[in-house]
């Protein structure tokens, strides 16, 4: 079982880091596009819109998946207890110990995704803006 325990510490909380930067990134990258990008360049509405919402399907990705892989986490750890407990023993110490390292999955999830949730709500909030920076330019309704 102890493949079990590398698998919940390298493999799910090092894929919830690995989402966490790849959402930073994402981020922060697309904010740098936002502030560069200059709407009368676009003749094309529809055009605009793509260049503005290009990887933001990503960060919401991310955010909407980083708590369940951390569930899962948990789940496994949990699961890595009490196969501990059938193998060892009750030891009040070394359950409470093995439950409280298996909810740690959950909270990176959540320490992922709120972030993650958060700047790509951000980010749909400027890129709203910016469309209607471009309809207003082009003398048009909001659509």
């Amino acid at each position: 079982m102890e493949y079990l325990h590398n698998l919940i510490d390298y493999g799910i909380l090092g894929w919830l880091l690995f989402m966490s930067v790849v959402a930073l990134a994402l981020a922060m990258e697309r904010w740098l596009v936002y502030r560069a990008i200059r709407v009368e360049q676009f003749a094309d509405r529809r055009e605009l819109e793509l260049h503005l919402t290009h990887k933001l399907h990503l960060i919401a990705t991310i955010g909407a998946n980083a708590p369940y892989i951390g569930l899962l986490g948990t789940v496994l750890g949990i699961m890595l207890t009490f196969y501990d407990i059938g193998a060892a023993g009750f030891d009040t110490t070394k359950i409470m110990t093995g439950l409280a390292m298996a909810l740690k999955a959950t909270a990176l999830g959540l320490l992922v995704a709120i972030p993650a949730v958060t700047l790509y709500n951000l980010l749909l909030r400027r890129c709203k803006v910016l469309l209607m920076h471009w309809d207003i330019r082009h003398g048009r309704e909001g659509i």
